[in-house]
This record gives structure tokens, C-alpha cells and sequence, in this order.
């Protein structure tokens, strides 16, 4: 949900807009009815990944890097 206001009840209620802005608010701060700024919620961090985490759950073949068959080498080339 959007709202706009003028830059002087910004200024007068800001305390009050932070709260409506944590509560999914969007507000739109105006100049003489031209909006000039917007005041949203902050996205919450993403949580940080932990090296090795996906550890048991990728497997690879023991020949993964081996030569290609060479039919399947020449079919690049076509």
C-alpha cells in the first residue's frame, strides 16, 4: 500500500512513518505535490553461507574430466 505526503508531516510524524514502513507501508514524500522521495522497509539480510555446506550433497563421477568419445567429439565439429 503506497501513501504520499508533503515534506513538513514527513518531518512532523516521522517517528509514526518508520512505523508504518515496518509494517509493509510505502511511503511517498512530496515537494509542492511532485514526489521526490520514497520511504521503504529495508530488505533483512540474507543469512551468510557457510563454506562446505553442500558438501554430501554433490557427487561427481571419477572420470568427469576423462576424453570424450570420439563420436561424440566429432559431432561438435559438424
Amino acid at each position: 500500500m503506497t501513501k504520499q505526503i508533503n515534506i513538513h508531516e514527513a518531518k512532523t510524524h516521522f517517528s509514526q512513518l518508520l512505523a508504518e514502513v515496518q509494517n509493509g507501508m510505502e511511503i511517498i514524500i512530496a515537494k509542492a505535490g511532485t514526489p521526490v522521495a520514497r520511504l521503504t522497509a529495508i530488505a533483512k539480510a540474507r543469512t551468510t553461507r557457510k563454506a562446505g555446506s553442500a558438501k554430501t550433497l554433490v557427487s561427481m563421477s571419477p572420470d568427469f574430466d576423462a576424453l570424450l568419445p570420439e563420436d561424440v567429439l566429432n559431432s561438435f565439429e559438424q
